[in-house]
């Protein structure tokens, strides 16, 4: 083997870890599209990091079904100390690095339009909640795990956006608004962790049948979406986390930047 092939055996052996080597960190991970997220990791053999706010129950149960291989640890995602005390107790634990981590948490929103400000109403008060929810929290965890990764020489970070930012038919403004601006910080964070093997993409996925979240949207709501994709159904939330394990399988070696829509094919492009 020649200097410049093992070059490229090594490189991509450090980007390429597979699922079954990885620690990895679902914020939110015990309820809804997390406990799927979770669940899927699970399954493919990676340990899995559940964290949960609030639902200690619901976390204990998950982790209790995959013993050895899951952990339940509490932290609020708005808590960069919290998150960071959190990091370093999974490592300790799983004697590893955390590599992956899912920023799937959404704080306090229901799926509800009926609920929801419309323009007229909307205050600065529901922007900063969303955007210490969706965006801070979501930077203060990946600075959280960024020494874990570091020290691994590999890191796979996915975020959680929505397919409202290309198709707002709801007037979810302070969530598609913050949202977008987590895609932004995807495609930043892509070019500058890119060169220490750190890949950075966003899943958005539509409404899904059905979460915590979308337990409040009426049946009509949901029959309407559904007849307007190609597959004549809305998304589960196991398929939008077949999409996540995609981002951090050896198979999205080459991928980063990238925000892919898990939608049933409502929205195009």
């Amino acid at each position: 083997m020649n200097a410049h092939a093992a070059t490229d055996t090594a490189a991509s052996s450090t980007t390429a870890l597979p699922l079954k080597e990885q620690l990895v960190l679902v914020t939110g991970g015990a309820r809804g599209l997390g406990a799927a997220i979770s669940a899927a990791f699970l399954d493919a053999g990676a340990k899995v990091v559940v964290n949960y706010r609030s639902s200690s129950q619901a976390a204990e149960e998950l982790a209790a079904a995959f013993p050895g291989q899951a952990l339940a640890l509490q932290a609020d995602v708005r808590d960069a100390a919290g998150l960071k005390d959190l990091a370093a107790a999974a490592a300790e634990h799983f004697g590893r690095p955390i590599t992956t981590l899912v920023n799937n948490a959404l704080v306090d929103f229901s799926f509800n339009a009926d609920a929801r400000s419309k323009a007229d109403e909307l205050s600065a008060e529901e922007l900063t909640a969303q955007f210490a929810g969706s965006v801070l929290a979501p930077v203060a965890a990946i600075q959280a795990v960024l020494p874990s990764m570091r020290q691994a020489g590999f890191g796979r970070i996915v975020n959680i956006g929505t397919n409202l930012f290309q198709h707002p038919v709801v007037p979810y403004h302070d969530y598609t608004a913050t949202k977008a601006a987590l895609l932004s910080l995807t495609r930043t964070f892509a070019d500058d962790l890119g060169p220490e093997g750190i890949n950075v993409n966003m899943v958005s996925g539509g409404l899904l049948r059905t979460t915590d979240a979308s337990a409040a949207t009426p049946e009509e709501v949901f029959d309407l979406i559904a007849s307007g994709t190609p597959l004549r159904r809305v998304t589960s939330p196991a398929e939008l986390a077949d999409a996540v394990l995609f981002f951090a399988s050896p198979l999205s070696r080459g991928v980063t930047g990238q925000n892919l829509i898990v939608d049933g094919g409502l929205v195009k492009g």
